[in-house]
């Protein structure tokens, strides 16, 4: 499939308004040029939103949301019904223009429109579950209970990494809560970010609902901080580095607006010295190369015990070094580029550092000489007080701990700031047990006998402390785009005051 099929499937063209909100906004901001990462060759243009275009995407959210809460959730849920059947019609065509842009290889792409499909799936069940409980009273004749109610606008600012799946788990269920969406995509992915919103709006008009999903591109500095600060979005789902998040966080919580925060990750794998190490390995090479490091959840460290070190780790050495790098929908790769040339160069400062703090490069290190933004996986041989470590690069770099028992292998993990995903393989109940106590792993995701990446949309995805504490997708996470309601309903022909207290008025 060559580029003009992709783009007329999509309704793209050279030249794209970069604004959508119930019709397209021609805003004239600056052209921003999307490159295929691979070759380093422009793919389109997309004109930027306009601060114009930005408010009237905006207004629109929010008189959009006026009609949409009132409509049933079950007919809401119809609604994602269609996109999620849309999205399997175009799976092969998005998953190779994901890859295309981005750079993940195609079976990661393909993946990742599966996962906005099993999304779709699972918000139509949830718009017959949105439940409310009902709890005693302590009054005679007196019925207690809660429910949910939408919240109204939601802004969804994503990273270039997932440039579809993590809207997706915002935007159905938002959708289905009774809430419109405003979706702010990664400046390196806007043409997929198109692609979507083509395909939101055959399926919005065929119900009427154009206005529920919205798209705005443009500086996040301008087009992000807009929707930041605006108090007619009462909630902000963003997905991004802990520094930026923490300036989300304040301006959001400024004017007691929500935020759904999911930032950076510095993911640690736990191999105990009873673990099966051919599935370690398997799992740790995925997790260290798979989007070419550059996954929330992709492996940082690994933490192995000291009697399986040195086998593991040279067996890791041939691995990393077998990986097949290149063209990322070419069959047979691996591992496709970084996203951008400012990423190679944040992997090889990333290196230097390494260097100069006293690590050790095991393999890898360099950026391989060919066109695009591709380089080696690197393994660096760490001690504790390796603080480039502790640091988040997106890029497939791998430190390796040697530790003599399970305390303090749960020590090592837990001592950076981030709590994303976290791992452990063993064969021992008791340690499996342990690692998922609360004296164990202090992630927000903690795994046995599996990698860091790969979570699944049934769970709730998020971390803690500097991963900032939000929870997308699955579980239970759908209350954080609502708003409660307790609700006392007094059936009685008497007035009861709670905690007995006693009014007299004669």
């Amino acid at each position: 499939m060559d580029l003009t099929h992709l783009f007329r499937t999509f309704g793209l063209h050279e030249t794209n308004a970069g604004a959508y909100a119930g019709a397209w906004i021609e805003g004239r901001g600056e052209l921003l040029q999307s490159l295929n990462p691979a070759t380093g060759e422009t793919l389109a243009g997309v004109w930027q939103a306009d601060v114009a275009a930005g408010e009237r995407v905006i207004r629109t959210a929010d008189e959009t949301f006026r009609w949409w809460r009132s409509v049933p959730a079950p007919r809401r849920g119809e609604l994602v019904h269609d996109l999620g059947n849309q999205l399997r019609a175009h799976k092969q065509a998005l998953g190779r223009l994901i890859s295309l842009e981005m750079g993940k290889i195609l079976s990661e792409g393909l993946g990742e429109v599966q996962e906005m499909i099993d999304m779709c799936d699972f918000a139509v069940g949830l718009s017959r579950q949105l439940y409310g409980i009902t709890m005693p009273s302590e009054r005679p004749g007196h019925r207690l209970s809660e429910q949910w109610h939408p919240l109204g606008p939601v802004a969804v600012i994503t990273a270039f990494n997932f440039p579809t799946a993590v809207w997706a788990w915002n935007a159905a269920v938002a959708a289905v809560c009774g809430d419109t969406v405003i979706w702010k995509p990664s400046s390196h992915t806007p043409l997929t970010a198109l692609a979507v919103q083509h395909i939101c709006n055959h399926v919005a008009c065929r119900h009427k609902a154009e206005g529920v999903f919205n798209l705005v591109i443009g500086p996040g500095r301008e087009i992000g901080q807009r929707l930041v600060e605006d108090p007619r979005v009462p909630l902000v789902s963003f997905t991004g580095s802990t520094g930026q998040g923490r300036r989300v966080a304040s301006t959001v919580a400024s004017r007691f607006g929500r935020s759904i925060l999911e930032l950076g990750g510095n993911n640690a794998v736990v191999v105990m010295d009873d673990a099966d190490l051919d599935m370690a390995l398997r799992a740790i090479v995925f997790a260290a190369v798979g989007t070419a490091g550059q996954r929330c959840t992709s492996l940082r460290r690994l933490i192995v015990h000291e009697r399986v070190h040195d086998q593991l780790v040279e067996r890791l050495v041939r691995a990393l070094r077998s990986v097949p790098i290149g063209d990322p929908l070419a069959e047979g790769t691996l591992m496709g580029p970084l996203v951008s040339e400012e990423a190679v160069t944040d992997y090889l400062k990333a290196l230097d550092r390494v260097r100069a703090e006293g690590g050790t490069i095991l393999t890898g290190g360099r950026r391989v000489e060919r066109p695009g933004n591709f380089v080696e996986p690197t393994l660096v041989a760490a001690g504790r007080d390796l603080a480039i470590a502790h640091e988040e690069t997106f890029a497939p770099i791998l430190y390796v701990y040697r530790v003599s028992g399970l305390e303090e292998a749960i020590a090592v993990n837990n001592e950076v700031a981030q709590g994303l995903s976290s791992a452990i393989f063993t064969t021992s109940v008791l340690s499996a047990e342990r690692f998922l106590s609360v004296e164990g792993s202090d992630c927000g995701i903690a795994n046995v006998n599996i990698g860091t990446s790969g979570a699944e949309i049934g769970g709730a995805f998020g971390g803690e402390k500097e991963t900032g504490g939000g929870r997308e997708a699955g579980s239970d996470a759908w209350k954080a785009y609502m708003r409660r309601q307790t609700c006392t309903v007094n059936y009685s022909a008497q007035l009861p005051l709670a905690q007995g207290v006693e009014f007299d008025l004669s």
